[in-house]
């Protein structure tokens, strides 16, 4: 009876998994289909496959710039984050200024606020100072968008490292920054690459502020599937699918390697710990 139970757990959670993988199936067969065989109706689930696809999108002369932009945004917005949080939250793990619960609030409610509700005052923002289609303010400006929630995610970490660590430190005549890189870091290793990895997402992720607040020299992924969706008088599928099929690889590699530290980060550390 257990057996039966077991297996029939185990079916439900691969009917579950297929049928969340399937667009993504999908849309990597359509991929290798030409535009006649993505539209047949029925769908071919037997084709011929083809390479035309790919061999168009790496033919667009944009390509890999916006490939470019995408992971130089992402990674360098994402690892300035992170640094600044992992201060932050080492500050309010440890100091407790006057205020914490309140500025913690302060800082989470950054990210309750829509994109659309505050991309005109950043646009005009961005005019006046002639900060628009650079990429080392669309980077700052991703990067200001991610430390809310690396902060509380990181805070939950050090709170669950003992402060006893870094008071042996400092009796033993180590100096803060030692403590904080040396003796504090190492311990709450998990907690960053799990915000490493959500702010990643976000920010792979991000159109509207770089359609709105970028340019032509800073268009990413996002921005070329929405300009390149239609064509030709309709939905281009060959370059959608093309393109969304190469976009998936990064985030989907980045998960699966680090995928115990997203389900660590997910507790945001509340397993405390004394020495």
């Amino acid at each position: 009876m257990q057996r039966l139970r077991n297996g029939l757990y185990y079916a439900g959670l691969w009917a579950i998994s297929l049928f969340f993988f399937a667009p993504i199936a999908w849309i990597v067969l359509a991929s290798f289909k030409t535009r006649t065989d993505i539209l047949a109706v029925p769908p071919k689930l037997v084709f011929q496959p083809t390479l035309e696809n790919y061999v168009a999108l790496f033919g667009r002369d944009s390509l890999f710039l916006q490939i470019g932009n995408s992971i130089l945004l992402s990674l360098g917005a994402v690892v300035i984050a992170v640094f600044v949080s992992f201060l932050a939250a080492f500050c309010f793990s440890r100091f407790r200024p006057k205020g914490t619960d309140f500025l913690m609030f302060l800082l989470l409610s950054i990210r309750m606020l829509p994109g659309p509700a505050v991309i005109l005052p950043v646009f005009l923002m961005y005019v006046a100072f002639g900060w628009k289609d650079s990429h080392l303010w669309l980077m700052l400006f991703y990067a200001m968008f991610s430390i809310p929630f690396s902060v509380w995610i990181l805070k939950g970490f050090l709170d669950g490292v003992s402060t006893r660590f870094d008071e042996t430190g400092i009796v033993n005549g180590g100096s803060w920054f030692h403590v904080i890189f040396k003796v504090v870091l190492p311990q709450v290793r998990p907690g960053l690459i799990a915000a490493f990895i959500f702010n990643l997402i976000f920010v792979w992720n991000e159109f509207l502020f770089n359609f709105i607040i970028g340019g032509v020299t800073t268009q990413n992924i996002p921005y070329a599937l929405a300009v390149g969706t239609y064509a030709d008088g309709g939905v281009n599928w060959t370059f959608i699918s093309a393109m969304t099929s190469i976009y998936i690889i990064p985030p989907i590699a980045f998960i699966y390697f680090f995928q115990k530290y997203l389900l660590v980060g997910m507790t945001f550390g509340t397993v405390r710990g004394e020495v």
